[in-house]
C-alpha cells in the first residue's frame, strides 16, 4: 500500500471535520441508495492489504474507511498488513552480512484469503492482479455489477481496460484512483521552428526523430528535444526505462538467464547512446555546468534541475502529478529572476507499433477486490462500490496527487487547459513476468548482474567498447552471477525496502539535487 504524503492529524480540526462529515450524510446517502443499516448488528469487515504497519494503517483509514464508517456506524474494519512493515524493519538476522529474508507478498496475501480467518476485501497492485484471477482467488465483479446497475460507463480507458486486460476480458477488481504520465512539449520551440508538435500515440522512433528537428544551440544556450524523465540521467536508466517501454527483459523467468545479447537490446544501445552522443538528450556534464554557473553567481535552483520548465527540452515524460509542479511555477513565476513560463500541452508517452493502446508508467495500486472465501461479501461489495462512487469521486477529485478513475469528474487542475486525455487513453502494459519480485526475494543479489550493464553502457558511450561487444561480455558475466558467482565476493543483497510513494520519491530526488548545488 502506498503512502500518499504525510499524515497530519491535529487535534484542533477535528470540530472542521465532523461538521463537514454532517453535511455529507445525504451525499453518501445517494452512493448507497439511501439505506439505514443503523440499527443492524454490527459487523466485521476484514480488509487485507499488501504491506501494512504503524504508518500505513492509520493512513488507509483516513483515506478510505472513515467516511464509511460514518455513514455505517455498525460496520467494524479490520485492516491487516499481509506483510508487516514494522516487524521486517526491526527483525535482525542471525548472521551478520546476511540480508533479511523477504516475504513474498502475494503468498502472504494468499495466506490472508484462505486461512481460517480470511479477510473479505483484498487491495493490491496491478502487477499482482492477474496472478490473483489465475488462482481463483477473487470473486469476479460482473455479476455484481450488473445485479446493482453500477455505473462503470465513465470510467476512463486506462483504468477499466486494465483491469479487463489482467482478467481475461472480466472485472476482478476496481480501483476509485491512478497515476499516469505523458509527453510533455514545448509549444513555442515547435511553433518558433515551425515544426509539427507531437502528437498522441506517436511511436518511439518518431519521437526520436522529432526530437532530432527541434534540438539546437550550443552550449550553456543549448535547448535539448527529448528527456526521459524529470530529472538528470546516467543513460543507463534511460536504457532501462525504454527496455521497460518495450518490454525486454534483462533475464529469464527463473532468473538463471541472461537475454541481453539480441538484437533488440543491440537497437536500444545504440539509441540511447546515440541520443547522448548528439546531444539531444541532456546529460550529467551539461547539469554539472549549469550548477557551477548557479554557484559561480551566488544563486540557487529554485526548479531542482528541472530543465523543462526552464524551456531547456523540447519534450519530456513525466508522471500526471507533474502537472502541479507546473501550477506552482506559473503560480510564482513573477518572483523567480529572469524565468518566462513555459508554454505546455501533453500527449501520450511514446508506444511501440505492435501495441499502440498500451503505454506509459501507469500506476493502479489500490485495486479493490472480493476475496472469493470472503465471510462477509455483501458488506465487501457495498464497500467496493461506495469507494468507487460517483460520489466519492467528485469529493477526491479535488486531490493534487492521483487522479480519479471516473471521467466525469477528471478534469485539469485549477481551470487550467491542457490534452487531460493524454493520461486517459493507454492501458498498462501488462507485466514482463509475474515471476519478477519473487526473483528479486530469492536472489537478493541479482541486482549485481543488472549493475554490469550500467558499467558496460559508460563504455558505448565513451566510445572505447561497442555495442556488440559491451552485451556479449555484459551475458557471460551476468550468467556466471545468476549461477551464483558473485563479483563482490559475497550476497551482495540488500533488506526489505520499505513501501514509497512517487511523491516521497521525488522529494528525496530534490534533496539530493539540492545537496548537490550546495
Amino acid at each position: 500500500m502506498k503512502r500518499n504524503g504525510i499524515i497530519k492529524s491535529r487535534f484542533s480540526k477535528w470540530t472542521t471535520v465532523i461538521m463537514t462529515l454532517t453535511l455529507l450524510v445525504g451525499l453518501l446517502s445517494a452512493c448507497t441508495g439511501g439505506n439505514d443499516p443503523s440499527e443492524a448488528e454490527t459487523r466485521v469487515l476484514r480488509i487485507g492489504v499488501l504491506y501494512g504497519g504503524s504508518d500505513n494503517e492509520p493512513y488507509f483509514r483516513q483515506q478510505y474507511t472513515d467516511m464509511f464508517e460514518f455513514q455505517y456506524p455498525n460496520i467494524e474494519f479490520e485492516i491487516v498488513g499481509a506483510v508487516n512493515y514494522d516487524s521486517q524493519r526491526f527483525t535482525q538476522t542471525s548472521e551478520p552480512g546476511k540480508p533479511a529474508d523477504q516475504p513474498d507478498p502475494y503468498e502472504e496475501m494468499k495466506k490472508l484469503m484462505t486461512g481460517q480467518n480470511p479477510v473479505d476485501v483484498v487491495v493490491i497492485d496491478y502487477n499482482l492482479l492477474r496472478r490473483f484471477t489465475q488462482d481463483n482467488l477473487l470473486k469476479p465483479l460482473d455479476p455484481l455489477i450488473s445485479q446493482d446497475k453500477f455505473d462503470i460507463t465513465d470510467y476512463v480507458p486506462t483504468v477499466i481496460e486494465g483491469i479487463k486486460a489482467a482478467g481475461d476480458n472480466s472485472i476482478y477488481a476496481l480501483t476509485p484512483t491512478f497515476t499516469s504520465s505523458a509527453l510533455y512539449y514545448n509549444k513555442k520551440i515547435f511553433a518558433d521552428m515551425n515544426i509539427e508538435p507531437p502528437t498522441d500515440k506517436m511511436s518511439w522512433s518518431d519521437v526520436f526523430a522529432k526530437a532530432r528537428q527541434v534540438a539546437n544551440g550550443e552550449g550553456e544556450d543549448r535547448t535539448f528535444g527529448f528527456s526521459f524523465n524529470r530529472w538528470s540521467s546516467d543513460g543507463f536508466n534511460d536504457v532501462q526505462t525504454y527496455t521497460t517501454a518495450l518490454q525486454l527483459r534483462t533475464w529469464d523467468d527463473k532468473g538463471e538467464k541472461m537475454l541481453v545479447n539480441s538484437d533488440q537490446w543491440a537497437e536500444v544501445f545504440d539509441t540511447v547512446s546515440g541520443l547522448y552522443k548528439e546531444k539531444i538528450v541532456p546529460d550529467q556534464e551539461f547539469i554539472s555546468k549549469m550548477y557551477e554557473k548557479i554557484n559561480a553567481e551566488g544563486g540557487v535552483d529554485p526548479f531542482y534541475g528541472d530543465l523543462f520548465a526552464q524551456g531547456k527540452i523540447a519534450m519530456m515524460i513525466g508522471e500526471s502529478y507533474y502537472v502541479n509542479e507546473l501550477k506552482k511555477f506559473s503560480d510564482n513565476a513573477a518572483s523567480i529572476k529572469d524565468f518566462t513560463m513555459v508554454d505546455w500541452d501533453v500527449v501520450t508517452v511514446p508506444t511501440h507499433p505492435t501495441n499502440v493502446d498500451s503505454g506509459g508508467n501507469i500506476t493502479l495500486s489500490q485495486l479493490m477486490a472480493i476475496n472469493t472465501n470472503a465471510q462477509n461479501a455483501d458488506d465487501a461489495w457495498e464497500f467496493i462500490k461506495f469507494s468507487n462512487s460517483k460520489e466519492w469521486a467528485k469529493l477526491k477529485s479535488r486531490s493534487n496527487y492521483e487522479l480519479v478513475a471516473r471521467k466525469e469528474y477528471l478534469k485539469p487542475v485549477a481551470g487550467m487547459e491542457y490534452n487531460i486525455d493524454a493520461f486517459t487513453m493507454l492501458k498498462p502494459l501488462p507485466p514482463t513476468s509475474v515471476n519478477e519480485e519473487e526473483i528479486y526475494r530469492e536472489k537478493p543479489g541479482i541486482w549485481e548482474a543488472r549493475q554490469i550493464g550500467y558499467e558496460l553502457f559508460q563504455k558505448v558511450l565513451e566510445g572505447t567498447m561497442d555495442t556488440k561487444a559491451a552485451l556479449a561480455e555484459w551475458e557471460t558475466r551476468g550468467n556466471a552471477i545468476l549461477a551464483g558467482q558473485s563479483e563482490m565476493g559475497g550476497d551482495g543483497g540488500i533488506g526489505i525496502p520499505r513501501p514509497m510513494d512517487d511523491v516521497a520519491t521525488d522529494a528525496v530526488t530534490k534533496e539530493e539535487v539540492v545537496e548537490t548545488v550546495e
